[in-house]
């Protein structure tokens, strides 16, 4: 690796885990780079998968007041949700490595078509959440109350499912997984919005890290055969080290970065991807 290429990676690492903590899409930044400096498509998969952690652990750090005061309402929903994602991370990254890596190279254009999708119906996903959050919480005092209350402990075999699945996509590749979190606890639960982007952060960071693991250990035994390569650690580190400031910042300053300018880069980056994929 040249200076040049550690220096990108550790730029493009720190806008993703500011993305990231923010949004959930830094992936259609450090994916594309990765791309760009030569990476085949699986390799600058796992290489970005476990390059993220880092960062998706800082984000945690910085959003742990919100964690908590989700866990004071009920710590065991949150356990839950754990769980769900876990299983299917599990299940996505084996995936990688059943499949053969042209299906990655297939499917991965689409995943990015979904993910660039989901960003830009995000604000009118977001509108349906607060209205929701508004109808739920109707009424005055106790009833007021106990509606947000009841709205907040919601959340059973369904959205379960959903955040099985979501695992199971960030585990395959990963893109906009946070965006699809943030529909699904905004649409499940009353909590504010912050809270349940601290929330996000966590599953997603669980999603990455269980992934990452299954990709070290299939890497390092050869389990994956010649047409899944191993992580490369030198970008991987470079992509962690930016990312683990990246987490700060999105956590302290970047909910005040214009939404609109944020989409309007990922939606950029993420077509540029598919044109390096499918050209």
């Amino acid at each position: 690796m040249g200076i040049g290429e550690v220096a990108a990676l550790l730029g493009v690492g720190m806008a993703a885990g500011t993305i990231n903590t923010v949004v959930g899409s830094g992936t259609l930044v450090t994916f594309p780079t990765l791309l760009a400096f030569g990476y085949t498509p699986v390799v600058a998969n796992v290489t970005n998968t476990v390059g993220l952690v880092p960062g998706a652990l800082s984000g945690i750090h910085g959003y742990r007041a919100e964690i908590a005061k989700f866990r004071a309402v009920g710590g065991r929903r949150l356990t839950r949700l754990i769980v769900a994602s876990l299983c299917g991370a599990v299940i996505g990254a084996l995936l990688l490595f059943l499949l053969p890596a042209k299906a990655f190279k297939a499917i991965v254009p689409v995943l990015i078509a979904l993910a660039l999708v989901l960003i830009v119906v995000q604000p009118r996903l977001s509108k349906r959440v607060a209205a929701r959050r508004a109808a739920r919480e109707g009424g005055d005092g106790a009833q007021g109350a106990q509606g947000a209350a009841d709205g907040a402990l919601r959340g059973g075999w369904g959205v379960l499912a959903a955040v099985f699945g979501s695992g199971m996509y960030g585990g395959y590749f990963g893109a906009a997984q946070g965006v699809l979190l943030m529909a699904i606890l905004g649409l499940t639960y009353s909590d504010h919005l912050q809270v349940l982007n601290g929330v996000k952060n966590v599953l997603a960071c669980v999603v990455n890290a269980i992934a990452a693991v299954v990709f070290i250990i299939v890497g390092a035994l050869g389990l994956g055969g010649s047409e899944h390569p191993s992580v490369q650690w030198g970008a991987a580190l470079a992509i962690a080290v930016g990312a683990l400031v990246g987490g700060q910042i999105g956590a302290r300053v970047g909910r005040k970065l214009p939404p609109k300018a944020l989409r309007g880069l990922i939606i950029v980056v993420g077509l540029v991807a598919i044109g390096s994929m499918v050209l």
